[in-house]
């Protein structure tokens, strides 16, 4: 999917609910769907490679571009929205390899314990007393 056919049906905002000064790199990071910290890096490297520029540039879209708020999110970016913050919490409830490492060694573990009962002669003294 290129980034024309997912940001053609959107409109460019300023966010406010991210904003640190103005909320330029937050929509602007939202409007590209690319990482916010990375966008902000790049504005930063602007405004110390052509400072007058790109003050000027930011302070034209500060005053230019409307700020967003949450009720003027329509269903779809709010539905975006919702499933990035639910893959996200997904991928943080995910366990590790060596979780899952750990838990099947207990399970190991458990089953030779009840192998070993099972084959043991007092498994079959038990089970004549539970018939009695």
């Amino acid at each position: 999917m290129s980034t024309y056919t997912r940001t053609s049906g959107r409109r460019f905002y300023r966010d406010a609910d991210r904003a640190v000064l103005g909320g330029v790199c937050a929509g602007l990071a939202s409007y590209l769907g690319v990482n916010l910290k990375v966008l902000r890096f790049l504005c930063v490297i602007a405004f110390l490679c052509a400072f007058p520029f790109a003050l000027i540039a930011y302070l034209a879209i500060v005053l230019l571009v409307p700020a967003s708020s949450p009720r003027m999110y329509d269903e779809g970016m709010y539905e975006e929205r919702r499933k990035d913050a639910l893959r996200e919490e997904i991928l943080r409830a995910r366990p590790t390899a060596g979780e899952i490492r750990e838990r099947y060694k207990g399970l190991d573990e458990r089953l030779a314990r009840i192998e070993k009962y099972v084959t043991s002669s007092r498994y079959e003294l038990d089970e004549e007393f539970r018939r009695l």
